[in-house]
């Protein structure tokens, strides 16, 4: 089953959630709320061996690796 990101609407909680579809019933693991929305959410792709990683550098926001600080 997938991993799906959501963010409560009421407390503003970010947590992820496996699922069987990103509309299944899904409650705030923090205020227990059922308004919680999904979130786009950037994905991992393996790279094989022996192929040149690019390192997209430090984040605008002082983080270390860029994406860290939710850009």
């Amino acid at each position: 089953m997938p991993i799906f990101e959501y963010e409560c609407r009421e407390c503003g909680a970010k947590f992820e959630e496996i699922t069987a579809s990103q509309s299944s019933n899904v409650t705030c693991r923090k205020c227990s709320s059922s308004s919680v929305q999904p979130l786009l959410s950037a994905f991992a792709v393996s790279v094989r061996s022996g192929e040149p990683v690019s390192d997209p550098g430090p984040c605008p926001c002082g983080a270390p690796r860029r994406g860290m600080c939710g850009e």
